[in-house]
């Protein structure tokens, strides 16, 4: 019995290894590789940004309010304001444009009630308002040392001036609801003492009686709050 011969694998294995089979070859597993690293490559990407992601998160997370357990050092602006749980502003706290810092305090519904200032020159001031909005208070010191004290009544009108001078001198004047001085007291700066009652006749009383050279009525130490609430004009004999 005779069978047919079999085939002779030879051919086959001479194909497999002619140049451009195994080019080819070669050329589909550079391939698989670089799909295989091009996968790997955008995975190691997204991770990359969310990484940046949460770094950048965590660093803007510490400017506002400091890093978590920690309180910030230091916090820098030009300005701050401060709202209530309705977002209506009720202070501001800042600096202007004329190099005043200034601190201001508002009522529920908006008013500025209190004023803190420190102007350029030196000079500092407080003022207080009331729900009219009128200023009934006031307290300044100026870079010469003065400084004075101002009250107004409701009508706006500066009823109380207490000033002291650089040199030591110090007064207090009263006026009524017209603004016009009614009485004074005042302490010189060699320590002299003066009362001031204005008459019925609008003619200043004063006691002791002054000299030539002494002034008759005493005058309020020039000072911030005065220039906001200046005194009632004097009278003189």
């Amino acid at each position: 019995m005779s069978g047919t011969p079999a085939p002779d694998p030879r051919p086959d294995e001479q194909a497999r290894h002619r140049p451009e089979v195994v080019f080819l070859h070669r050329l589909e597993a550079v391939e698989r590789e670089n799909r295989r690293l091009r996968r790997h490559s955008a995975s190691a990407f997204v991770g990359l940004a969310v990484l940046l992601g949460l770094i950048v998160a965590l660093v803007w997370l510490s400017g506002r309010q400091g890093a978590p357990g920690t309180v910030a050092d230091q916090v820098a602006a030009r300005e701050f304001i401060l709202r209530d749980k309705t977002g209506a502003i009720r202070g501001a706290w800042g600096l202007g444009d004329d190099g005043a810092v200034r601190l201001v305090l508002q009522d529920p519904a908006g008013r500025p009630r209190v004023k803190v200032s420190l102007l350029q020159d030196g000079t500092a001031g407080l003022s207080f308002a009331d729900s009219g909005g009128r200023t009934r208070g006031v307290f300044a010191l100026l870079p010469d040392q003065s400084g004075s004290m101002a009250f107004a009544d409701e009508m706006g009108k500066t009823r109380t001036v207490l000033g002291i001078s650089p040199d030591g001198a110090s007064n207090i004047v009263f006026a009524d609801r017209a603004g016009s001085t009614q009485a004074g007291l005042g302490v010189d700066a060699q320590g002299r003492s003066t009362f001031t009652l204005a008459d019925r006749s609008n003619e200043t009383v004063q006691s002791p009686a002054p000299s030539a050279t002494e002034s008759v009525t005493p005058e309020p130490a020039e000072s911030g709050a005065a220039k906001a609430h200046p005194a009632p004009p004097r009278r003189k004999r």
